[in-house]
């Protein structure tokens, strides 16, 4: 059993495109909302907290941009009215032989932005497009 910590710059993105090379994912977060409760008969003057919804924040992926790939522009297409293709978006943290550390399942992700790079004449750096996806749920699994 390998005991050193994984890098975060070694991961894979299976989103249901071609391209799983990506730079940058964020936003896999979860968090509960709070909710206050005090019953008529709680004579203390505080309130009890219990655990209520599930949050979710929107994924982020961001990825160099290359000529003639328009998948990520294909999937965004999909979002008409009440309709969208949704997707189940796999990340894979990796450790040094490629092996999945921890495993990040996105539920029925869908993109609601697509966001192209800042241009700017004066600068040199890699092209990057932003993906952001709304999901129904994270599910985490361990190796």
């Amino acid at each position: 059993m390998n005991h050193q910590p994984p890098i975060s710059c070694h991961f894979q993105v299976d989103w249901g495109g071609t391209r799983t090379d990506f730079v940058e994912v964020t936003g896999l977060t979860i968090e509960h909302d709070v909710v206050e409760y005090r019953g008529s008969g709680n004579v203390k003057a505080s309130t009890q907290k219990m655990p209520g919804m599930a949050r979710y924040n929107p994924i982020s992926l961001k990825r160099t941009i290359l000529q003639g790939d328009n998948e990520f522009y294909d999937w965004i297409k999909t979002v008409k009215l009440n309709t969208v293709e949704k997707r189940d978006v796999v990340i894979r943290l990796l450790d040094e032989e490629h092996q999945p550390v921890m495993i990040w399942k996105i539920v029925n992700a869908w993109p609601m932005k697509l966001e192209s790079p800042l241009l700017k004449s004066d600068v040199s750096e890699v092209t990057l497009e932003t993906l952001v996806l709304a999901h129904e749920g994270i599910q985490i699994e361990s190796e």
